[in-house]
Order: structure tokens, then C-alpha cells, then sequence
């Protein structure tokens, strides 16, 4: 069985996939996966699913809600539940089963062991493959409590990390002209985030197209100005002049 929260919130079973319906006992399902093999206590899970509006038998209603959520889980063949009761509150143990996110995790570690090593094409396609596994908005719709909100904030900028770095392992690669499109959908996604536009410069520059990549820089210092009232950085500032003198350093190795 995996879980997947890098999306909508699902389980996964094989070729069956199932999602729950009901929105108090989903809140409570993504709060014990962000904290899989913790225990949360009861009253960390009242305010995830509640906030400050609990009702007097939150406690007991949140004891029906965990009893729900075992009978979801419940597999054919499998007479223990991934939900366990543990001091002062609950835990989901992950077991045997998948949980999207370490999956995600892993790859990264390994991309980035791959890339220490100088193996670039490996480290790459670990990106990728990690890059592979978000499917749309982080739990979306489950974001209002403390636990489930800080985890979507902390996971997309995991995703952001990996992104840059599948970027610069490709560039690595020469793949200039596949990259220049991708970074073109990623400034759009994330107009403030300045790594964007100094690998969109480099691809561009290395795909024959300086003016071009001269024009992103000008683009980069307009949305800066107007949404932040700052200048680029001294490292898109040195980018930008490398690229008016055409310095050979920036040409694959």
C-alpha cells in the first residue's frame, strides 16, 4: 500500500485507488502521515481537525473519526492496523507500506550522493524520478491546521531544492535547449525566485541565444523592482555581464 500526499490526498493499493470523503477524518489521516512513526497527541489532532472550534466531545468524536479511519485502511489478509494507539494520543507506523514523500526524500539523498561523486547522469535522473512523484496542489484543501500547513510550506521547498538542482545537473549534461522551456513554465509558477532566471540566462546563452538570454536578465530586474523594489543579485548581476562579454567559462566543460 502507498500513500501519496505530494497531491490530493489518496492511498494506493495495487491498481485501486481511494481517497476519503470525509474531510475531518482526511485532515486526521494527513496530520498522522506528516508525522508517520510519531506519536500526535490527542490534542494536537483536536486542533488540526477543529482549530479553536472544537466541540465539547471533540475528544470522543476524535476517537470515532480514528476507529473510521482503521476501518478505511483495512486490507484484505492484514489483521493489524497501520493506526496505533499510543501514549496520550495516536501514530501511524509505516510498516512495509509506501509513503510518497520519503520515497521523494531518497531520491534526492541519492541524486545528491550521486552528484558529490561526480556522477551527473545518475544524480539527474534521481531528480527527476523524485520530481516525478508531485501530482498537484500538497494536500490540498487540508491546510488550515499547525501540522499539515507547516509540512506543505517545508515539502515545497524540498521541491523547489530538487527542481534547482535537477536544473543544474541537466545544464551540467547539455541539455541547454530541453531546459529552456521548463525554466520558461517555472518563472511563470515562481516569478520572484531569482535561480530560476540565472539557469534560464545560462541555457539560453548556451543554446546560441544571447539576446535573449540578455533580455530574461532585464526581465528578472523589472519583476524585482516592481513587486520587491530590489535590484538582482550580485550573482545574476556577474551572469549578466559574463554573458555581454560572451566568457568562455560558461561554456559546458
Amino acid at each position: 500500500m502507498r500513500y501519496e500526499i505530494l497531491c490530493p490526498l489518496r492511498v494506493v493499493d495495487g491498481s485501486s485507488i481511494t481517497s476519503l470523503s470525509a474531510r475531518k477524518i482526511e485532515v486526521l489521516l494527513a496530520a498522522l502521515l506528516v508525522r508517520t512513526d510519531e506519536t500526535v497527541s490527542s490534542e494536537d489532532l483536536i486542533k488540526e481537525i477543529w482549530g479553536n472550534r472544537a466541540p465539547r466531545q471533540a475528544l470522543a468524536a476524535l476517537h470515532v473519526y480514528v476507529s473510521q479511519l482503521r476501518k478505511f485502511l483495512r486490507r484484505p489478509g492484514r489483521t493489524d492496523s497501520p493506526i496505533v494507539t499510543a501514549r496520550g494520543g495516536y501514530a501511524l507506523r509505516l510498516g512495509s507500506d509506501e509513503l510518497d514523500f520519503r520515497v521523494f526524500q531518497d531520491l534526492v539523498r541519492l541524486g545528491g550522493d550521486a552528484q558529490r561523486a561526480g556522477c551527473v547522469q545518475e544524480a539527474c535522473e534521481a531528480y527527476e524520478e523524485g520530481l516525478g512523484l508531485w501530482h498537484g496542489p500538497v494536500l490540498e484543501d487540508l491546510r488550515d491546521g499547525a501540522i499539515v500547513n507547516g509540512f506543505v510550506c517545508w515539502a515545497e521547498q524540498a521541491r523547489l531544492d530538487c527542481v534547482e538542482r535537477f536544473v543544474e545537473t541537466g545544464l551540467e549534461l547539455g541539455r541547454h535547449r530541453e531546459f529552456v522551456s521548463y525554466l520558461y513554465a517555472r518563472i511563470e509558477e515562481l516569478p520572484l525566485h531569482e535561480a530560476f532566471y540565472r539557469q534560464l540566462m545560462l541555457a539560453l546563452h548556451r543554446s546560441g541565444c544571447r539576446a535573449d538570454a540578455l533580455g530574461v536578465y532585464q526581465s528578472a530586474r523589472t519583476v524585482l523592482s516592481e513587486e520587491l523594489g530590489l535590484e538582482p543579485s550580485t550573482a545574476l548581476k556577474r551572469l549578466h555581464h559574463a554573458i555581454l562579454v560572451d566568457a568562455p567559462e560558461l561554456e559546458v566543460v
